[in-house]
């Protein structure tokens, strides 16, 4: 099994707010790509009527998923949040304690595997 960690965050963009959100989302994508290797997959997913997005996410593991709350809570939460609402976090693998913890607050829901295999 693998010790990857997925993530399926949706938000719902503000009104008014959207050009505002691609500013936030692409310094976001950008920081994420240039400072932390061990995020896999980070990709941005908007609906038709540009109200509402989700974010897939992969990390190798904890740890790096750990690494990209810091640089989120650091740099970006306060920017994207003034801009969209949190409305689901998803979590599936099996999440460290220290990832729980701190996904807690933002009411995320774990699901760990059960049974698959990943190529």
């Amino acid at each position: 099994m693998s010790d990857n960690i997925f993530l399926v965050v949706e938000v719902v963009i503000k009104a008014g707010e959207f050009d505002n959100f691609k500013v936030v989302l692409k310094d976001m994508v950008d920081a994420t790509q240039a400072d932390e290797p061990n995020t896999l997959n980070y990709e941005w997913f908007i609906s038709e009527d540009k109200k509402s997005c989700h974010i897939c996410e992969r990390y190798a593991d904890s740890a790096a998923l750990m690494v990209h709350m810091k640089n989120l809570g650091e740099k970006f939460m306060g920017r994207l949040l003034a801009t969209a609402d949190l409305t689901q976090v998803m979590v599936y693998g099996n999440a460290s304690v220290e990832v729980k913890e701190v996904l807690r607050g933002f009411g995320a829901v774990h699901l760990t595997l059960i049974d698959g295999f990943a190529r």
